[in-house]
């Protein structure tokens, strides 16, 4: 279970985040939506450790990890797939998913099966570079690097974008079987509405770095979420 209670991220004298509170619970997806620039990314940041906070506390499986380096969040099970995937050009599709294996036990350093039968394209270009998959493909593989550290937290950054539509309906896919698993949070941060409509469980709206809406799915109602993104 994560709980972030009432947190503020500044970078230098600017303001990214303010008192933004959100949780997130296993076999559940957690939507963050809004406009670009309102602190989407900030937010991951911020749950990641990889951008400090100014105010408030961020808990894990009932720990704090506000002051955690990325590295000891990683082997709490918290996995970050960043916007524009991050992969490594130059490894092999089988080194960049091999990449996950850092902060496991080295009795656990092993692809699991999921990654393949989530994505099987995967499998057919082990040994092709990185840089040399579609944007796509090269997205299934971020998802599949992530998915190998056998995450507890899958924090999400805009997954769908500039994907075509069938890869779309293939992380919708995974998303949803990750979320049935049970054992897993998801965090995902969207500007596709119909895609997170149609995987969350609860949703929450940013607006100039602060929450300004939220809604569970048995509140969903797509036409007020849309009014308050565009706020």
């Amino acid at each position: 279970m994560l709980e972030v209670n009432a947190i503020d991220l500044h970078y230098g004298a600017a303001q990214a985040l303010r008192n933004v509170s959100l949780s997130a619970e296993p076999g559940k997806v957690t939507c963050v939506l809004g406009r670009n620039g309102v602190g989407k990314t900030s937010l991951l940041d911020a749950l990641a450790g990889q951008q400090p906070i100014s105010k408030g506390t961020i808990t894990f499986d009932g720990a704090d990890i506000t002051r955690l380096k990325p590295s000891d969040r990683a082997r709490r099970g918290i996995a970050y797939v960043p916007q524009g995937r991050e992969i490594f050009p130059l490894l092999t599709v089988e080194e960049n998913l091999k990449t996950g294996f850092a902060p496991l036990k080295r009795e656990d350093r092993s692809i699991p099966d999921d990654v393949f039968s989530l994505f099987p394209v995967l499998n057919s270009m082990l040994g092709r570079r990185g840089g040399d998959l579609s944007g796509g493909q090269q997205q299934q593989l971020a998802i599949g690097r992530a998915l190998v550290m056998r995450p507890k937290l899958l924090l999400l950054d805009e997954p769908t974008e500039g994907i075509q539509p069938s890869i779309i309906k293939d992380i919708g896919r995974a998303i949803s079987y990750l979320r049935s698993l049970g054992n897993i949070a998801i965090v995902l941060v969207e500007q596709y509405l119909d895609f997170a409509c149609e995987l969350g469980d609860h949703f929450a709206v940013m607006d100039r770095g602060a929450v300004k809406y939220t809604c569970d799915r048995s509140k969903l109602d797509p036409s007020e979420i849309s009014r308050a993104m565009a706020l």
